[in-house]
Parts: C-alpha cells; structure tokens; sequence
C-alpha cells in the first residue's frame, strides 16, 4: 500500500476510545494509513473553537476522507449538528448504510441483507425552522431537481457497481406531490434512460416501514429522502442487533466522511467498555473507498482481512458486553488482532 493521510475526528464521549481501538486494529492488519488528527462537537467546544472548526473542514478538503467517532447532539436547544454541518459543507449528498445479519448476533431475521442510501444535504431534516408568532413554529422541506438527480444516480450506479439487482424508492409522493413526486419521478427516470439493468420499484414509505418488518429479505437497496433515511436506516439496523453492528459513510463528488452511526454514550465513556465494532466496519468501508479510489489492492486486502477477523471473533463469542459477551474493549480488539 502506498499510504493514505486519513483525518480523524475522534468525537465526544466514547468517540476517543472507539477511535484509538479502531486505529490499533488497522495497525494491525497492515493498512497503510497515516492520521491526520481534528476535532468536532464537544471535544473542539471544550478547546475553545467552534464546533465543527474551519480547520477540520481544510483537513478533510485537503486529504479527501475522514473516519469520525459519534459527536454529541444537544435535543431541542444547543448548537446544530455536527453531521448536518459537515455534510452541507463538504457536500456530503450520499448517506449509505449496509445493513446484514451477522453470525453471533442472534435477531429475529436471518436474512437481512439491504443497504440504506439517503439523500443528506436537503429536505426537512436540513432543520430550516422558523417561529411565526408565538406558539406557531414551521419547517421548510427544499427538494430540487439537481440533489434528487445525482443521489438517484448514485443508488443505481452502486446498486451496478455492486451486483445489486433492486432499487426500491420509498416515498409519500401520494400526500406530498411536488417534494416527493420529484424525488420519485427523478428515480424512475435516471433507472430508464442510465440503468435499465435494475428493477426500479417503489413504495409508499408508510407500507415500505410495515413491510421492511414483516419481510426485509425482500428488500435490496432503499432510496430515500433525507429525513426518512435517517429514520429507515435505523429501523433496519434493528433488524440484525442495532447501530453498534452497522457502518455507515457519507460520501461526495470529492469528499467522504465514515462514521459510526451510534451515539456518543457519554453514560460509559472512560470505563473500557465500549464497542468499537461500528467504527471498525466504517473502517472497513474507508478502505474499500480507497481501493477503489486509489485502485489500490493492499487497502481492500486490509478490509477483507479485518472483515473476516470481526466476523469469526463475534461467530466465536469474543464479543463486548452489548453483544452478549464478556469482553472489553481492549480484549475485544486483542481477539480480533489475534485472528487478522
């Protein structure tokens, strides 16, 4: 491997303790991967810089990708969003979550394997609020054609790229006509004219969230708006055990940013107990970025490895306390050094 600056937002919380894990576990497996060290959320509060500091933002424009701990989001008052920041900032359009059983972590399914794409940089969750008088508040949901379009294009191309035969658009193009009609009508069209290869399906989201828990092995790549992206992600990662056992990226036109997707648990942080598996997958998928950025084939052998050595410690029972084992954190990531 020929070597790649990465920046690294440790976060708030557990955020410093899964990051420091994650990156030993790299180290390990021989991933080429040198850290480029910034801040966000509390950590760079308590530093006496903002929240998402500008030099953070340079470091990312600068070297391209970052593997970011959880940071902490005040609920109903407080400074806005780290995530919703950087993704605005950096242009962050594609949210993609995989979302698969894995053996060891026992669910009521055992044959989830979908993979969650969310438009990230519009639509309500943007969280463009205003007070109208006093006791009367409203939320604007901008959808244009442009954002609708590219994050179209980036479900059916990763839907080829990968083998994937099945794009379903979740929508309320029903009730919302204009916002969600265009989203749905931008889907149907990329499909026809660029990707005719892929079944273009869709569903009502209401339905689709009844069907993803009745069914979910029918289900293969969803699309969706932003703010129900963010609430389906989650309910598929309930399908194989949560958000500590599901990766997450968000990803640009030239920039990428993977992240847990779990909270900062603040409840347990400085205790070693922590799981750091989370950020370990996102790891796993920076690298498969790189690879295929870089076309560099050490880096996706590192993933493969470290795939393969997070899958067997957890099928073994060598897991953290959230997953049913007895392991700390250290101990988790010596198990999985040991099978790399």
């Amino acid at each position: 491997m020929s070597g790649h600056e990465v920046v690294l937002i440790p976060g708030d919380g557990i955020g410093p303790e899964v990051t420091r894990a994650v990156s030993s576990i790299l180290e390990a497996s021989g991933a080429d991967i040198s850290w480029v060290e910034a801040q966000a959320g509390l950590a760079a509060i308590e530093r006496g810089q903002d929240v998402l500091p500008d030099e953070t933002l340079d470091a990312i424009r600068s070297h391209g990708v970052a593997l970011k701990g959880p940071c902490t989001t005040p609920v109903g008052g407080g400074f806005p969003s780290v995530n919703v920041q950087l993704r605005k900032a950096l242009s962050l359009y594609s949210a993609v979550r995989p979302v698969r059983n894995m053996d060891g972590v026992t669910t009521r399914f055992s044959d989830v394997d979908i993979v969650v794409i969310r438009e990230n940089t519009e639509g309500l969750y943007s969280g463009l609020e205003n007070e109208v008088t006093r006791g009367v508040v409203t939320s604007l949901k901008v959808v244009t054609e442009e954002s609708c379009t590219r994050i179209a294009r980036a479900a059916f191309r990763y839907a080829v790229e990968r083998g994937r035969k099945k794009v379903t658009v979740f929508h309320k193009a029903n009730i919302m006509k204009l916002t969600d009609g265009l989203f749905l009508r931008r889907a149907r069209e990329i499909c026809e004219s660029e990707y005719p290869q892929v079944e273009c399906d869709e569903c009502i989201i209401d339905a689709g969230c009844m069907r993803l828990v009745q069914e979910p092995s029918r289900f293969d790549v969803l699309l969706l708006q932003n703010l129900y992206g963010d609430v389906v992600s989650d309910l598929c990662a309930g399908l194989v055990g949560g958000l500590g056992v599901v990766p997450g990226a968000n990803i640009g036109d030239e920039y990428a940013v993977f992240e847990a997707v779990h909270g900062s648990a603040p409840d347990i942080a400085g205790k070693g107990v922590a799981n750091p598996l989370a950020l370990l997958m996102s790891a796993v998928m920076m690298l498969d970025y790189l690879a295929l950025q870089k076309e560099d084939e050490s880096a996706k052998s590192a993933a493969d490895n470290i795939q393969r050595a997070y899958r067997k410690a957890i099928a073994d029972g060598q897991t953290t306390r959230d997953l049913g084992g007895d392991l700390d954190t250290e101990q988790f990531v010596d198990a999985l050094i040991e099978r790399l």
